[in-house]
């Protein structure tokens, strides 16, 4: 049954918020391959290098080549701007650094729409979700008000931006809309490999680019009248 609408698509500039290298491109890596395509500008914030997420290798190592795989990684779909935060990956706390750094990164970038990966307890399907990406995709949201207010964080020296439009989250188990990404399908795969040392550390399905997307896409599909699809949560601000 469709039961998903279609993402706003009358917007020109977007930023993606996420916690670490690969967030997006287990979700919605395709949605922006679609939209550079069009002509959009897409930016990557990332709060942390992700030096934490590879058991095998050590932090002083990791960090390094996971930017420069996540660089990759947003040029296989079409993005070229990519910062880090550098927050502790692992440990990332919701609060009022970690939303000041976001406003900053939305009032620079002046975004129409703000995309976070899924924020909730847990995963479609049930799985329990990480606890960096509930802190960053929250402190985003949150911080999305936090950038059109000239009364907070004014020692950044940076204009209030009130021109968000959208927020949405992806791959979000209270999913309420899609994006059709049959046409840049082959784009989130590659993005998704570029993270090699990652993908290599990995087991089980989502060590398969090809296998673990197009899964979920036609999953998503069925819900969005065919095709290949991804999903977000629209949120209102």
């Amino acid at each position: 049954m469709a039961d998903l609408e279609a993402v706003p698509e009358d917007w020109s500039t977007a930023l993606v918020v996420v916690a670490h290298p690969d967030d997006m491109e287990y979700g919605g890596a395709g949605a922006v391959a679609r939209w550079t395509a069009q002509g959009k500008k897409v930016a990557y914030v990332l709060a942390c290098r992700g030096e934490a997420g590879i058991d095998t290798m050590e932090p002083s190592v990791a960090g390094p080549l996971r930017v420069e795989e996540q660089i990759a990684s947003c040029a296989a779909v079409g993005v070229s701007e990519v910062e880090f935060l550098d927050h502790q990956d692992g440990v990332i706390e919701y609060g009022v650094p970690l939303r000041r750094d976001i406003a900053a990164a939305i009032r620079r970038h002046r975004p129409e729409f703000v995309i976070v990966s899924n924020f909730r307890d847990t995963w479609p399907g049930g799985a329990w979700n990480q606890a960096d990406h509930i802190a960053v995709g929250r402190a985003a949201v949150d911080a999305v008000r936090d950038a059109a207010n000239r009364w907070i964080f004014q020692d950044l020296g940076l204009e209030p931006w009130s021109g968000v439009r959208y927020v949405a989250a992806a791959s979000s188990p209270l999913s309420t809309h899609a994006v059709d990404i049959t046409d840049s399908f082959d784009a989130a795969v590659a993005s998704l490999r570029a993270h090699k040392a990652y993908l290599a550390a990995l087991s089980g399905d989502m060590a398969d680019p090809d296998a673990f997307l197009r899964g979920v896409a036609e999953a998503v599909g069925q819900r969005f009248g065919g095709g290949l699809a991804t999903s977000f949560e629209m949120l209102r601000v």
